[in-house]
């Protein structure tokens, strides 16, 4: 890995009513990603939002 490359493991996906995921952005931290994830949940929409972890392969990993 590049040393100056900026990490962020923390995805926070959003799921719709049909089960189509998106991500909606990365973080560095998983508190941070909570963070966005309930503010976004708060917003009384139907969507599901949660927070995953990449991998070292570049897949997320469902928590």
């Amino acid at each position: 890995m590049n040393e100056g490359a900026v990490v962020l493991p923390w995805l926070v996906i959003r799921q719709d009513d049909n089960g189509n995921r998106y991500r909606v952005g990365r973080y560095a931290t998983r508190a941070e990603a909570q963070k966005i994830a309930d503010s976004l949940d708060g917003h009384g929409h139907r969507q599901l939002y949660c927070v995953e972890r990449v991998s070292q392969h570049g897949e997320s990993a469902r928590n």
